[in-house]
């Protein structure tokens, strides 16, 4: 499904719309450029929760986490990660099945992300607006 976002809010909102059909361990799988929205989705997706943390891209820590009251997020930062060696030592396989896993720059692990996981891909087409396409997930 495609859909059209012209600012932050419109993508942390349709973060909170995916937000509100995932059970609890789900692996979100963002793809897309710098500036182009990863950061403002897992924002809206931290909120949907109630988790008041300030939500940041963990390009250097490579994850930072979130907890809640009823669902805990990982969000993981792949832009360093090129090998498997890399992504093993992020601890990634550790976490999965324990909260929900959001991963920027998938395309640099995409070969070792599940069969199931949710894909949204990101197109800055304006300074403001996006082309946000989201596979893996029914929206209707």
């Amino acid at each position: 499904m495609e859909f059209y976002s012209n600012s932050p809010e419109d993508t942390e909102n349709l973060a909170k719309k995916i937000a509100s059909l995932l059970q609890g361990n789900e692996v979100v799988a963002l793809y897309g450029d710098l500036g182009a929205g990863k950061t403002a989705f897992t924002r809206g997706f931290a909120d949907f929760f109630g988790l008041k943390d300030e939500v940041s891209s963990p390009t250097f820590s490579l994850v930072n986490e979130y907890e809640g009251s009823k669902v805990k997020i990982y969000h993981f930062d792949m832009y360093r990660v090129s090998t498997l060696e890399d992504l093993e030592s992020t601890g990634f396989f550790d976490y999965i099945g324990k909260g929900i896993f959001i991963v920027e720059w998938s395309e640099n692990i995409e070969k070792h992300l599940p069969s199931n996981a949710i894909n949204i891909r990101f197109q800055k087409t304006s300074e403001n607006s996006r082309i946000i396409n989201v596979r893996g997930i029914d929206l209707k």
